[in-house]
């Protein structure tokens, strides 16, 4: 009987978690800042031609190509979690 009380408290432990972490992650997505991501040289290489759309642009990629290693990872570790949770 105890080692039910206990894998039942131990899922919820677990559930309650990944709550957190979802709601974590919903309100990192939702609530963005506004990043000016750009290195040196491309800021003073966009600034001195004085397109403001081909600057936006620039920045926009950059934030998209550093964006993806970061969802890829988390990707992964979600699936490494679930393959995890589904042994025990």
């Amino acid at each position: 009987m105890q080692t039910k009380s206990k894998n039942k408290s131990q899922k919820s432990k677990a559930k309650s978690k990944m709550n957190k972490g979802l709601l974590f992650t919903l309100c990192s997505l939702l609530f963005t800042l506004n990043a000016s991501a750009q290195c040196a040289m491309c800021r003073a290489s966009l600034e001195s031609n004085g397109d403001t759309k081909q600057a936006e642009a620039v920045n926009d990629g950059i934030v998209y190509l550093m964006a993806i290693p970061y969802i890829l990872v988390g990707l992964l570790g979600f699936v490494i979690y679930k393959m995890y949770t589904k042994k025990n």
